[in-house]
């Protein structure tokens, strides 16, 4: 019986060693022979400056993805903000499938859309600007072409503003909005939503039979979904490599 994999907003980075061990032991542990899919729902590093960068702490992570493929597991990814200039270079190099922001999937039978989810934040109107904007066709090219000292400036300012941005906003403001929420259901004729982004890990069962399930962040736990042809968990652990 196979299995698929869902996992979002792990923020990858080399300065936290503890994520990056959390990640290999999860890969470890559960992808084995047997596992379908493992998607990856965006913010998988925690900042990416385009594919060019060639740097080697994520270059051993493409060299872990890509042996996925031994095991006869595909790997799908959707960007999410801090990843969108991940490329087909670096896919390729991952052995993975780049997928459009929205995708509808038939989990074991059940018509799923899956998102980074950022676009249904829409109270958050400063980041819904900059999300246009760094999505947009102009901004993604102007960035790649400039050398890449300058993209780490303009990386580390814009997780600057982010910061800034955040304070002392209600956190509703941060999170999906309902109405958003229920346009994407509609947008896709589908009943099962998974996403990430807000890092609030938590099944949300409506009065209309639709679910949606989010994903939680990796800054102190492991937080994955699991389906079968039985369903689907969402599962979240402390680092302790389960």
């Amino acid at each position: 019986m196979g299995k698929t994999y869902f996992i979002a907003d792990l923020h990858l980075t080399e300065h936290r060693t503890d994520i990056t061990e959390a990640f290999y032991a999860f890969l470890d542990h559960h992808m084995t022979v047997g596992v379908d899919a493992l998607y990856i729902l965006g913010d998988f590093f925690e900042v990416w400056i385009g594919d060019d960068e060639k740097d080697p702490y994520a270059l051993r992570i493409a060299q872990k993805l890509s042996a996925l493929s031994d095991l006869g597991i595909k790997v799908f990814f959707i960007h999410g903000n801090r990843d969108f200039l991940i490329k087909q270079d670096f896919a390729k190099a991952c052995n993975m499938t780049l997928l459009p922001e929205q995708a509808v999937i038939n989990l074991y039978g059940t018509p799923t859309v899956i998102l980074h989810g950022d676009e249904m934040c829409t109270q958050d109107e400063v980041y819904q600007q900059f999300r246009k904007k760094s999505r947009g066709w102009w901004w993604p090219r102007l960035m790649l072409a400039m050398p890449l000292w300058y993209r780490r400036r303009v990386a580390a300012n814009a997780r600057r503003k982010s910061i800034e941005n955040q304070k002392g906003k209600p956190p509703e403001i941060l999170d999906v909005t309902e109405e958003a929420v229920a346009q994407m259901f509609v947008r896709y004729g589908v009943k099962n939503m998974i996403h990430g982004h807000t890092h609030r890990p938590k099944v949300h069962e409506y009065n209309d039979g639709n679910v949606r399930t989010v994903l939680g962040d990796w800054y102190s736990q492991s937080s994955y979904i699991v389906a079968d042809e039985h369903g689907q968990r969402l599962m979240c652990h402390p680092f302790n490599g389960s």
